[in-house]
């Protein structure tokens, strides 16, 4: 067995990003750059206004000082002439500062009458004056390639000027549920089956990581029927199966895919839940087989599906956020492999957030998972820990799932 690092450091040592793919600006939420965003134009583009008030010359708008309004400054309609001596324009947020103004009097240190204002407040030189350029400059880099887009990056790219940008292609992954005894919710159950989770789940998660899932019909325990639904996914740019992992009879993953061309990388990892975990690669697809138990498909999916889609999305990929919490419960010594026990997380407790396991933590328990909100992280041979001490928790929120 390997550990999770090791693993998880072959799996994305073996990606590369998808190509690159222009769309417009309103579909970019979520998407991960594929060419630096530069700015187009100088923002702002002159100097403006950064309150309403009027345009004046500073040295001429102290206290008690009375000015001739010659003129409107409205966002969009800058004032054709400029600010003369004893004179000022009625100016409003945004609009460009006229030629001779180099102070902004605000409205409310102001009293206008019949053509003139009177000014209450001293004003200063180059007071509530966003100066050309304040924000950025034509030609400078805004936004890095391998950048994954906020709602704020957005904003800034349209500010820029760009309608279209370049982004790597969502990753296509393809997930194959496999086993006699599973089938899809509303669909008949064969004597002695279950209701398969695993796609679905996979699925979503898929979607909240940034990829584009493929969900194959379900391949029954037979060597060319999982062959052939492989075979259909060799245009993903990942395939997922999950069960037909392990080493029974009918665990016909690895058998399956032999004759196809199929190369093992590793199998077996030193965790809990997860244990068997296959990598390698069908031809130029690489393929992850993950355990057919629930929880240990998504537990394994955190620590290297995610990963994998954020490398082939144009990310470094890399291991799961992590927080310190307090043991809400006492934890046994661990063994050699790294547990991960499903728990309650309390982020309103005083100083660290308290994570308390759930006492049942069998992984076919889905129940147990949708409640839990994080993961407490056990290294191999860990030591017993009392409750209250120091702990290291993946936040399952953060995730997505």
């Amino acid at each position: 067995m390997i550990s999770v690092e090791e693993a998880r450091s072959r799996i994305l040592s073996a990606l590369e990003p998808t190509p690159a793919e222009t769309i417009p600006l309103a579909c970019g939420w979520g998407r991960v750059l594929a060419r630096p965003i530069v700015a187009r134009l100088t923002q702002p583009p002159a100097d403006v206004s950064a309150m309403d008030g009027y345009a004046v010359r500073a040295a001429e708008a102290t206290a008690g000082a009375l000015l001739a309004v010659t003129g409107s400054a409205p966002a969009g309609h800058p004032f054709a002439g400029a600010v003369g001596p004893g004179e000022a324009v009625r100016i409003f947020t945004g609009a460009l500062v006229p030629p001779g103004a180099d102070a902004i009097l605000l409205q409310e240190d102001a009293e206008a009458a019949e053509g003139r204002v009177r000014v209450t407040e001293t004003v200063r030189p180059g007071r509530w004056i966003r100066r050309q350029g304040l924000d950025f400059t034509e030609g400078e880099a805004l936004l890095p390639a391998g950048k994954r887009l906020t709602a704020r990056d957005i904003g800034l790219a349209a500010a820029a000027n760009h309608a279209w940008l370049a982004v790597h292609r969502a990753p296509r992954i393809g997930i194959l549920a496999t086993g006699d005894e599973i089938a899809l919710p509303g669909d008949p159950i064969p004597a002695g089956g279950i209701v398969s989770s695993n796609a679905h789940a996979l699925a979503s998660l898929v979607r909240a990581a940034g990829g584009d899932p493929l969900v194959l019909p379900i391949a029954p325990d037979d060597s060319q029927a999982i062959a052939e639904a492989a075979r259909a996914a060799r245009a993903c740019d990942l395939l997922v199966t999950t069960g037909g992992a392990s080493v029974g009879d009918h665990d016909l993953v690895q058998s399956a895919l032999g004759p196809q061309g199929f190369a093992l990388d590793f199998w077996k990892i030193a965790m809990r839940p997860g244990k068997p975990l296959i990598w390698g690669r069908l031809g130029a697809t690489p393929v992850l087989g993950l355990p057919g138990n629930p929880v240990s498909a998504l537990v394994c999916s955190v620590q290297f599906l995610v990963p994998a889609i954020a490398r082939l999305s144009g990310l470094p990929g890399g291991p799961p956020r992590t927080l310190q919490a307090r043991a809400g419960a006492a934890l046994p010594e661990n063994d050699r492999r790294f547990d991960h026990l499903r728990a309650s997380l309390d982020a309103a407790a005083p100083g660290l957030p308290v994570a308390t396991p759930f006492p049942l933590q069998d992984s076919s328990m889905l129940k147990v998972l949708a409640r839990a909100e994080a993961l407490i992280l056990r290294a191999p041979h860990a030591p017993a820990l009392a409750a209250g001490e120091t702990i290291e928790v993946i936040p399952l929120g953060d995730l997505g799932i």
